[in-house]
């Protein structure tokens, strides 16, 4: 039996509901009610400056709830939604405050998911919705990552299965002079210009303290409970120098196969990732989770090329780790 009525109840009561979608799962409050949007930043403990992302049905929806939509929004939303693509645009006032940080602009999505669609179509209003775990913590693929993570913080886990793309979406900002990528993510910026045409790219990290415009600006999100370092192939004599001072081997995690010069080396686990980008981002969340569950004291990453393919797995890593010690 359907769990939508129920999860439309408890929307409505200004309730929290974990919703799947094809990027990550997401947990849902009615985006029009003020008190339920409070209610997913104590349970995430996120700070009020990060703003979040408003799904909805279609792009019929998504124009009730933006001031303007300029032609760019129709060409994209025609060839990208339902799917991983935001965009941000003028909000009305039907859009508290607390949903955007205090901004005049909101981000709308359409996901393209169909427990996720049915869910939207039955509440039809839009639903705010973070990736549903706690603030910087490893956004969750599965039902059971945010059962991990919320536990009895959220009413209600609607579980449909297992995330197809595996990181969050790309984030395009059309209120600035020029469309600006505030965050790289499942739709490639070659993609999108091929629609609209060039796109600036957004570099950097935007204070915590500050409001931003698009949530994962922050320097440290996605991140593992423990340490997590970051390591280029090139480096792998500093890779294994660490592995042989460390009290406790880390866990590691390699694109493609173990190197042969590691195979000597004592570490507490290892993740060996897919070399296609796309299957990589969609198992990226699940390998952070497994290589803490090693019980190692820190764990060391491969980064990927830098490359266009995989500017969106490189920018959740470099949230979620920092340098490897030299």
């Amino acid at each position: 039996m359907s769990e939508i009525p129920r999860a439309i109840d408890i929307l409505q009561r200004g309730g929290l509901v974990a919703f799947p979608t094809e990027t990550v799962y997401g947990l849902g409050a009615d985006a029009t009610n003020a008190d339920a949007v409070r209610r997913i930043f104590e349970a995430k403990g996120r700070p009020s400056t990060n703003p979040l992302i408003c799904h909805v049905a279609d792009a019929t929806v998504a124009r009730r709830y933006a001031r303007h939509w300029p032609d760019a929004a129709s060409k994209l939303t025609d060839r990208f939604w339902p799917g991983p693509l935001t965009l941000i645009l003028p909000k009305t006032p039907d859009i508290p405050p607390e949903v955007t940080a205090g901004l005049d602009s909101v981000g709308l999505r359409a996901p393209n998911h169909p427990l996720a669609l049915e869910l939207l179509k039955a509440f039809e209003k839009p639903l705010a919705g973070p990736s549903a775990n706690r603030s910087s913590h490893v956004s969750p693929t599965t039902a059971a990552h945010v059962r991990d993570d919320l536990g009895d913080r959220v009413d209600l886990i609607l579980d449909g299965g297992a995330c197809a793309v595996g990181i969050e979406s790309t984030v395009l900002d059309l209120t600035t002079p020029k469309p600006l990528i505030r965050r790289p993510g499942g739709i490639l910026r070659e993609e999108i210009e091929l629609v609209i045409g060039p796109v600036d790219l957004a570099v950097g990290s935007i204070a915590i303290d500050a409001p931003s415009p698009s949530p994962g600006q922050h320097d440290k999100h996605y991140a593992p409970t423990i340490p997590a370092y970051r390591f280029t192939r090139d480096q792998l004599d500093v890779v294994r120098a660490f592995c042989r001072s460390a009290p406790v081997g880390p866990a590691i995690i390699f694109i493609g196969s173990t190197p042969q010069s590691m195979r000597n080396v004592s570490f507490r686990g290892l993740v060996e990732m897919p070399t296609y980008a796309p299957e990589y981002g969609q198992a990226l969340y699940q390998a952070l989770r497994e290589a803490t569950r090693f019980g190692a004291a820190c764990m060391l990453i491969e980064m990927p090329p830098d490359e266009p393919r995989w500017l969106a797995v490189r920018d959740r890593l470099r949230r979620a780790t920092r340098p490897l010690p030299v």
